[in-house]
C-alpha cells in the first residue's frame, strides 16, 4: 500500500509544477465523486465513530447515557 501511496504523491506533486490537463481532470472527478462538500456527505464525528464496526460481529454497546448511570 506504501508503494501506492508513494505514486500519488508523486503524481500531485508533479501536477503542483506541471499543471498537465490530463492529470487534472481525474484529481477532479476524483474530488467530485469523494469530496463531503460536494456529495452531500459528512465526516463522523468522533463520538459517531464510536458506533462504527469495521469488522467482525457487530457489537452493541451501550449510550453514552446508560454508561453514565
Amino acid at each position: 500500500m506504501k508503494a501506492l501511496e508513494n505514486k500519488l504523491k508523486a503524481l500531485f506533486d508533479f501536477q503542483k509544477f506541471e499543471r498537465n490537463a490530463d492529470l487534472q481532470q481525474v484529481i477532479d472527478s476524483v474530488h467530485s465523486r469523494y469530496s463531503a462538500s460536494k456529495s452531500g456527505r459528512q465526516e463522523l464525528s468522533l463520538d459517531d465513530m464510536e458506533w462504527v464496526n469495521a469488522a467482525g460481529q457487530p457489537v452493541q454497546f451501550p449510550k453514552k447515557e446508560e454508561k453514565d448511570r
